[in-house]
């Protein structure tokens, strides 16, 4: 299975990151996944990390499907997926600005 990010658009509220999927021998299918803007913020995803969360969704969605329940068209990132997210690729963003690690 091939994944290609083609780009994202901006909308009011929200930025929408478009992806193409091959998986050989079934028909190429594109997608969409909505992070709403005020995902990013300072204590949360960097503007950056766009194209890698939706990247991180719509790779797990495509894992689990099944034959007779194919992934959505469109998905969106909600609060647990960032969570998720920043515990994998920030860290310290997770634990909270600030708080010490305790021993």
């Amino acid at each position: 299975m091939y994944i290609q990010y083609v780009g994202f658009e901006t909308a009011v509220s929200s930025r929408i990151y478009a992806f193409h999927v091959i998986d050989s021998p079934h028909a190429a299918r594109d997608f969409t996944v909505t992070v709403q803007s005020e995902a990013f913020r300072p204590n949360g995803l960097k503007l950056q990390d766009g194209p890698g969360i939706c990247f991180a969704r719509l790779d797990h969605e495509l894992q689990v499907q099944a034959q007779d329940s194919r992934a959505e068209a469109h998905l969106i990132i909600g609060e647990r997926d960032i969570r998720e997210y920043l515990v994998q690729h920030h860290p310290q963003k997770a634990q909270g600005k600030g708080k010490k690690e305790e021993i």
